[in-house]
Formats: structure tokens, C-alpha cells, sequence
């Protein structure tokens, strides 16, 4: 496949490369200076390191990791780095086929990325470019609604019913295509297990649910958040998502989340709770 650099200006241009476990310390430095936005990343370097063999995805930089920072893997996270950072970005992700499903990450970041990307990998199936990443370092502003707690093991299929309708509600597709829902499955048990899923039930039905998705040393981002459609509108994600919130903060971390600028409701329900605006988001959904 032929280079996104143009061959006259390749020598202008150094190379991205993959770091490995001997940068790991230097690149968690330089997340902790942005630790709400570079929470995903940062939760799997301190778990798994930057081996190799680890499957979890690389990290690439160009100039060093203060210098420019982009994660592969599932999802491509561009962290830092200016525009010759990007495009060596690009043509290093474009050499071999495609295994992300998204690009996210600030907006800054993500968008100039992905118009590189997009003659290679496009069209996108769909572009959020405007959402606000929220963050509250201080007890929930409104009520916690006591009835929301870590869902247990043995609910695992009654939380699941409630987390496909969320995907689905949300990305727009099944998270059981492609493989019978299994990966998906093992994703949600992963979480109960390591009491990182909350809901609140009700006559054994999940009516409000959320997890703590990537759980840093400093941050932990909120994702799934849902209620069931016969009890929107009663203020039940406002106190679901409060104390969800608190126990983030509880455990010295700052809680965060992102979402989409056009979700009035969610936004006016994260205000309540405390949520500020610190930084933008955008996200490339990819088929």
C-alpha cells in the first residue's frame, strides 16, 4: 500500500515506532500531565505494560514519548504530537490491516488523524466530533440514589439483557454479531468481577446501569451509562450516575466521562451531578 507521505518529503519525515516496556515509566509520566483524557491508555499500561506479546495493542511515538504518544489497538487513540507526529501515525497504521473499530481520543487529535486515515480506511460509519469530556474530583453535587450498588456474578445474564440494549441503543450495533455475543459476555463479566459494573434493580429488572470502563490510577471514566426507557425522565441516571461518581472519588481518583454534544438530556443530568467540562472528544465509529 503506498505511504500517506508523498516520497519527495519522506526524508523530512522520522518514522512512528512502537515503544516497549523500557519507555513505560517516561510514558506514564507523561499521562499523569493529562490524566482524565489519557485514562483508557494509562488504566492498560499500569495492568499490562508495554510488551509485546501482551495483545492488549502498541503504543507508537515519534521524538520520544514526550514529544508525540498514539495508542493501537481496539480502539486508536492519538494522545499527543503535532502534525508530523499524526501523519507518521497514519502511514505507520495504513502499512497492515485494520484492527480498531474507532479512532477517539481529544478532538484536536482525533480529527486532524483521521482525514489522513480516511482515503485508507473510510468511510466511517459514524462521526461524533463534539463530545464534551466531563470530569468531578469532589462529591456528587446532587443525591446518590442509594439503591444503586456493584452487580453481583450470579446477575451476570439480567445485567447482560440491560448492556446489549445500551450498545445497541448507543453504537447502533449488536454486540453479539460476529461471534454469538461470547466476547461481549466475557467484556461485562470482566467488569462485574472486578466490581466495576453498578445498577439498580428492580423487581429483579436493571432499570439504571453503568460501568467504571478503564479505572487508572488517578481517574476512572464512567461508560454505559443507561436507563430503562419506561423510567427516563424521573431523574434515575442523575442519582445512579452520582453514585457511581462518588465511589470514583472515594477511592482518591477523579471520575470522568464523554459525551455526545447533542445529548441534551445526559448533559443537563451530568451537570447536576457536578460534572465540568475540561477538554473535547471526538469519535470515528468504523464498520
Amino acid at each position: 500500500m503506498r505511504s500517506l507521505l508523498e516520497p519527495t518529503r519522506r526524508a523530512k519525515y522520522a518514522p512512528a515506532r512502537q515503544l516497549a516496556n523500557r519507555d513505560l515509566a517516561q510514558v506514564l509520566k507523561v499521562l499523569d500531565t493529562d490524566p482524565v483524557a489519557s485514562c483508557m491508555v494509562a488504566a492498560r499500561l499500569q495492568e499490562f505494560g508495554l510488551e509485546t506479546g501482551s495483545g492488549t495493542g502498541e503504543l507508537w511515538s515519534r521524538g520520544g514519548p514526550s514529544e508525540s504518544l498514539c495508542f493501537s489497538g481496539a480502539n486508536m487513540v492519538p494522545l499527543r504530537g503535532g502534525q508530523d507526529a499524526l501523519r507518521a501515525f497514519a502511514d505507520r497504521a495504513v502499512r497492515w490491516p485494520r484492527v480498531c473499530s474507532s479512532v477517539v481520543g481529544r478532538q484536536e487529535l482525533t480529527l486532524p488523524l483521521w482525514e489522513m486515515l480516511a482515503s485508507h480506511w473510510g468511510p466511517e460509519r459514524e462521526l461524533r466530533g463534539e463530545q464534551p469530556l466531563l470530569a468531578l474530583g469532589q462529591p456528587a453535587l446532587a443525591a446518590a440514589d442509594a439503591g444503586v450498588r456493584r452487580v453481583r456474578p450470579d446477575e451476570l445474564d439480567r445485567y447482560l439483557h440491560a448492556a446489549i440494549a445500551m450498545f445497541i441503543e448507543e453504537v447502533g450495533v449488536d454486540p453479539r454479531a460476529g461471534d454469538g455475543g461470547r466476547g461481549y459476555r466475557r467484556r461485562i463479566a470482566s467488569l462485574i468481577g472486578s466490581g466495576r459494573a453498578w445498577a439498580r434493580f428492580e423487581d429483579g429488572e436493571v432499570v439504571f446501569k453503568a460501568e467504571i470502563g478503564s479505572l487508572s490510577r488517578r481517574t476512572g471514566q464512567i461508560q454505559g451509562v443507561w436507563v430503562h426507557p419506561e423510567r427516563r425522565g424521573v431523574g434515575i441516571g442523575t442519582g445512579g450516575t452520582a453514585a457511581v461518581a462518588n465511589a470514583v472519588v472515594a477511592s482518591g481518583r477523579t471520575a470522568s466521562l464523554y459525551v455526545n454534544d447533542y445529548n441534551s438530556v445526559a448533559r443537563r443530568a451530568y451537570g447536576r451531578v457536578g460534572f465540568r467540562q475540561i477538554a473535547t472528544f471526538a469519535t470515528v465509529l468504523l464498520d
